[in-house]
């Protein structure tokens, strides 16, 4: 061990020349020049079409920050759709039959296409996220906020899902172009 070097920061060190050395590059990477790299680029142009009901409009606003990444005024080259749908269970269930925690699954069908003229699509995918919901007896409208903030949560983790996977592919896509 170095002496006057942290064992944490000479750990850190020999890890990333390791991944250096297998080609491992962050998804979100700058070019040389500090510029944008290309999944982020390409994230920016992607305009995400409107998804009914409210838990659509959390999930679409959760996409939309991911995204954009600070990046306006950038022309919209892609539309992203998406079917959105929560399904509920009990779980935790009473001898009177009544449950008293719920397990929420949000599921998300996406396809992304080209805006062009053939509205051509670019590739599909599919993310899901759990969650869950205790029922006490509280008041209605504590109820009502805990699952405004559930199904926000379930948006987000599905919204991270979805962006990691488009700016999977369009580094995919920008390594065999060139």
């Amino acid at each position: 061990m170095t002496v006057g070097v942290p064992r944490r920061r000479v750990l850190a060190l020999a890890a990333g020349a390791g991944l250096s050395g297998c080609g491992f590059q962050p998804v979100y990477m700058p070019t040389a020049s500090g510029a944008a790299g290309p999944a982020q680029r390409e994230l920016a142009a992607v305009h995400v079409a409107i998804i009914p009901d409210r838990p659509g409009q959390l999930l679409r606003q959760a996409l939309q920050d991911r995204l954009e990444m600070g990046s306006s005024g950038v022309a919209q080259r892609y539309e992203l759709t998406v079917s959105y749908w929560i399904a509920g269970e009990g779980i935790a269930i009473q001898e009177n039959d009544i449950a008293t925690r719920i397990r929420e699954t949000g599921n998300a069908n996406w396809t992304l296409v080209a805006q062009d003229v053939g509205r051509t699509k670019l590739t599909t995918g599919f993310a899901r996220a759990l969650d869950a919901l205790n029922i006490t007896d509280s008041q209605y409208f504590g109820l009502d906020l805990e699952n405004e903030s559930l199904q926000r949560r379930m948006a987000g983790a599905i919204a991270d899902q979805i962006a990691m996977q488009l700016a999977m592919y369009f580094r995919k896509r920008a390594a065999a172009s060139g």
